[in-house]
C-alpha cells in the first residue's frame, strides 16, 4: 500500500516547474551531496520535476538533460530561459522597439508578465526587458 501512496505522490509533482532561487546551484547525478556535481546553475534556471525523493528533486531541463537538486534552491518562480542564439531583449512588446541587450542561448529570466506573444523578463543582475515568446522555453 505505500508504495502506491509514494507513486501518487511523486506523479502529482510529475511535470511541475520550478526555478533555481539562489545565484548559483549544484546540480547533482544522484540525490544527495555525496554525488557528483554534474553542472551549476544560475538563478532563475527553469526545471520540470520527474520525481521528489526526500529533500531532493530529479528533474529534465530545456534541453533534456536530467539530474538532481536540493528542494532548498528551487521555489515556484515563473521563469524561462532562451533557445535560440542572439536573442533580442527589447524596451516594449514588439519587433519596432529598441534592442535593450542581447542574450546568447540558455539564460535564464524571471517572468514578470506576458502580453500577447510577448514576455516581460527580468534577469538575475536585474536587466529587465521584453523578449518574443518563441525564444524560450
Amino acid at each position: 500500500m505505500l508504495f502506491f501512496i509514494v507513486n501518487f505522490s511523486n506523479a502529482a509533482y510529475a511535470g511541475e516547474r520550478l526555478a533555481v532561487s539562489v545565484s548559483i546551484a549544484n546540480i547533482r547525478s544522484g540525490p544527495g551531496t555525496n554525488y557528483d556535481t554534474l553542472w551549476q546553475v544560475n538563478k532563475y534556471y527553469p526545471i520540470r520535476v520527474i520525481k521528489k525523493v526526500g529533500s531532493w528533486i530529479r528533474f529534465a531541463d530545456f534541453e533534456g538533460d536530467k539530474g538532481w537538486i536540493k528542494n532548498t534552491l528551487v521555489q515556484k518562480i515563473p521563469s524561462v530561459i532562451t533557445t535560440k542564439e542572439n536573442c533580442n531583449i527589447r524596451s516594449a512588446p514588439g519587433t519596432k522597439y529598441s534592442i535593450v541587450f542581447k542574450t546568447e542561448r540558455g539564460v535564464a529570466f524571471k517572468v514578470i508578465k506576458e502580453k500577447g506573444s510577448w514576455i516581460y523578463v527580468q534577469h538575475a543582475d536585474g536587466d529587465k526587458g521584453w523578449i518574443y515568446k518563441p525564444l524560450v522555453w
